[in-house]
């Protein structure tokens, strides 16, 4: 919006995110579904909300695409559960291989859901997951810490589907096919933004 000369306040784009940026993370969310990857890496992080703890699950596939990001109040197998019954309704599909942390929730919780997935638990394997958190760590200081685990909530299932759309992996791709990647995501996010 720069670009013609237009110029809107902070508040002004935070509204416009709240009133149209569900439809857009949905529309993204509804044609991404299936078309993920089949290696899922889960991870959570401790974020504090009014002083209390919360814990932020984030479920990453192997090129970095975020799958599912849930707030819950637990760091438990009964959370661990409704992540993965989350991203079991939302992929439509089973993982062919899980890799987490040494929290043995996973274990637990994946014996219970998806028995017959491989599953991998090792602090360096999992660096794809850890990293997913670096973003939301960034906003968490600049909007210097979140309010409520309901708005939190609802600002990371917005965000994290918008991001994928527009993030691009790196990895083995020359400068000219990025750009068509770019471009086609570009592209892609005007003909949801017009609808």
């Amino acid at each position: 919006m720069a670009a013609p000369g237009i110029f809107v306040s902070h508040q002004t784009v935070r509204l416009w995110a709240e009133k149209f940026g569900r439809t857009f993370a949905n529309d993204i969310r509804r044609r991404s579904s299936g078309r993920l990857g089949d290696k899922w890496h889960l991870d959570e992080a401790v974020v504090s909300i009014r002083g209390k703890k919360h814990w932020l699950w984030h479920a990453v596939d192997q090129d970095g695409f975020v799958l599912e990001v849930l707030v819950q109040s637990r760091r438990n197998t009964k959370a661990v559960k409704r992540l993965i019954r989350k991203l079991l309704k939302g992929q439509g599909r089973s993982p062919r291989v899980m890799v987490t942390d040494k929290l043995r929730s996973y274990d637990a919780a994946k014996r219970d859901i998806m028995p017959s997935v491989e599953y991998r638990s090792h602090k360096g394997l999992n660096n794809r997951a850890e990293n997913s958190h670096q973003p939301i760590r960034r906003l968490e200081r600049i909007m210097k810490r979140f309010k409520s685990q309901r708005r939190l909530q609802r600002f990371v299932s917005i965000y994290e589907p918008i991001t994928n759309l527009v993030q691009i992996p790196r990895h083995d791709i020359s400068s000219s096919h990025h750009r068509e990647l770019r471009s086609a995501a570009m592209n892609l996010w005007a003909k949801f933004t017009r609808a």
